[in-house]
C-alpha cells in the first residue's frame, strides 16, 4: 500500500505543522511501508534518506494549484492507497477509494474569525471544514481541539483521533558553548512563536518594562513573525518601550533556526508563553524539556501539555499580574527550582517516537 504525503510545508521557513511532519518522517524512514513525498518546488536537504521514501517535485507557484490540481493528478497516477495531509487541507476532489487522513492542529479561525483577515478567514474555514468532512480520519493533538472540531464541524466523533505531539531529543538541558547572540548581553527571558493577538505580546512587553525597574540586568528576546489581526505594530512598540527603559532591553527577530532555538531555550532564565487559544502549544513543552521554567495560561489545550509544571497567569490582560509572575520566577530560587524539576518530568511524557508510532498505526488501520 502506497502512502502519499503532502510535504510542501517543509520548504522554506518551518512553522509548527512542518516540524510535526519532519519529526514523523524521521521515524517513518524505518517503517515497513512505501511513502511518496510530494513537494511543491524543492526537496530540502534534511529530508531523511530512506529506501521507503520516493520524493517528487510538482513544480508550482501556487499553493492552491499544487494542493488541488497537481497533487490530485499525482496521487491518481502513482496509485496512492492512503493520502496524509499534515496540515489542514486535502485535495478537494480526491477519489473516495483513497483513504484520506488530515491533521488539524487547531481551528482558531473558526472559533475566533475576528483574529484573521477576511481572505484567510474564508479560505481556511471553507477548505479546512470541507477537508474535515471528507476525511476518513482526522488527527488532532489535544482533547481541546477534538472538542472544538466536534462543536464547529459536526463530524463523527469516531473519526477524530487524539495523538499528542512530541518533543525532540535535542531539546534537553545542556551547557551551550555558542555564546550569546541576537544582541543578548547576559540574562534574558524568551518567547518564540508566531505573534497572534491571542498571545498577549503587548501585555507581556509592558509587564517586562515594569520588571526592569527591579531587575535591570534582564533582556527580553521575542522571536516570531507578526500575524496580528487587527494589526499591532510590535516593532514600533518595542522601540518605544526601549526608549522609555533607556537601553536595548527588548529584542525582536522574525525567525531562529532549530540549532539556535535549542541554545536559546537553554540559555533563557524564563520562557513565557501566554495564550487564550491553542491546539497544543509546542514551545512551552520544548522549553520545559530544556530545563527552563515557564509561565503560561491555564486556557484551551495548555493544561494538557504543561500539567501543573508551570506558573500560571490567571488574567493575561493584567500587566501587574504578569509582572509579578515574571519577577517571582526570576527572583525566587525555590520557585525556579520546583518549576525546572516538574517541567523536566512533564516533558518526559511526550516523545516524537510515540507520536509517529501511533500515527503510523492509525494510517494503516
Amino acid at each position: 500500500m502506497k502512502i502519499g504525503i503532502d510535504c510542501h510545508n517543509l520548504e522554506g521557513k518551518r512553522t509548527g505543522a512542518a516540524r510535526y511532519l519532519m519529526n514523523l518522517l524521521k521515524y517513518w524512514a524505518e517503517a515497513n511501508a512505501e511513502f511518496i513525498l510530494y513537494f511543491k518546488n524543492q526537496i530540502p536537504d534534511d529530508i531523511p534518506e530512506s529506501k521507503n521514501f520516493q520524493k517528487k517535485i510538482l513544480k508550482s507557484g501556487s499553493n492552491f494549484w499544487f494542493e488541488h490540481i497537481l497533487l490530485l493528478k499525482a496521487i491518481k497516477k502513482d496509485g496512492i492507497g492512503i493520502f496524509f495531509s499534515p496540515s489542514y487541507v486535502l485535495p478537494l476532489k480526491i477519489p473516495k477509494n483513497i483513504k484520506t487522513v488530515v491533521a488539524i492542529h487547531d481551528i482558531s479561525y473558526e472559533a475566533h474569525p475576528e483574529w484573521y483577515s477576511w481572505q484567510n478567514r474564508i479560505l481556511l474555514k471553507w477548505i479546512s471544514k470541507k477537508s474535515a468532512k471528507k476525511a476518513d480520519m482526522i488527527f488532532v493533538c489535544s482533547e481541546f481541539t477534538k472538542n472544538e472540531i466536534l462543536k464547529y464541524y459536526k463530524v463523527e466523533s469516531e473519526k477524530v483521533f487524539i495523538i499528542p505531539l512530541g518533543v525532540g531529543e535535542e531539546f534537553a538541558p545542556r551547557n551551550s558553548d555558542e555564546g550569546t547572540a541576537y544582541g543578548i548581553k547576559d540574562k534574558f527571558i524568551f518567547y518564540v512563536g508566531a505573534i497572534f493577538n491571542r498571545r498577549f505580546i503587548p501585555e507581556i512587553i509592558e509587564a517586562f518594562k515594569k520588571t526592569t525597574t527591579r531587575l535591570p540586568e534582564y533582556q527580553f528576546l521575542i522571536s516570531g513573525p507578526n500575524y496580528t489581526h487587527p494589526f499591532i505594530d510590535i516593532a514600533s512598540l518595542i522601540k518605544k518601550i526601549n526608549q522609555e527603559i533607556g537601553r536595548e532591553a527588548i529584542l525582536y527577530i522574525d525567525y531562529v533556526n532549530d540549532k539556535d532555538l535549542v541554545n536559546l531555550y537553554n540559555e533563557a532564565d524564563l520562557f513565557i508563553w501566554l495564550s487564550s487559544y491553542e491546539g497544543f502549544g509546542l514551545p512551552p513543552l520544548e522549553a520545559m524539556a530544556c530545563g527552563t521554567p515557564i509561565i503560561t495560561t491555564k486556557m484551551a489545550s495548555l493544561p494538557e501539555v504543561v500539567g501543573d509544571a508551570a506558573l500560571f497567569v490567571e488574567n493575561p490582560k493584567d500587566i501587574d499580574e504578569i509582572n509579578h509572575k515574571i519577577y517571582k520566577v526570576l527572583s525566587d530560587e525555590k520557585t525556579r527550582s520546583w518549576l525546572i524539576q516538574e517541567g523536566l518530568k512533564q516533558a518526559q511524557k511526550f516523545s516524537w517516537q510515540k507520536t509517529a508510532e501511533i500515527t503510523f498505526g492509525l494510517l494503516l488501520e
